[in-house]
């Protein structure tokens, strides 16, 4: 049951992420190349971040 509860919330998680990073990118188009790429890689990088939690979670042994 662990992993079906967090396979849902990490789909919905990385839809969100994706929407919002792709929001912001759409926002930044006139900002400096160098800027762009700084964003680009923060942002397809740091959604494992607040993740990780869930994983160890998920593939904890229950108690």
């Amino acid at each position: 049951m662990r992993k079906i509860v967090a396979g849902i919330t990490l789909l919905a998680f990385i839809a969100l992420w994706i929407f919002l990073a792709a929001t912001i990118g759409t926002r930044i188009t006139g900002a400096p190349d160098w800027l762009q790429l700084v964003f680009y890689v923060i942002a397809g990088v740091a959604w494992v971040i607040p993740l990780r939690p869930l994983m160890r979670w998920m593939n904890s042994r229950p108690s």
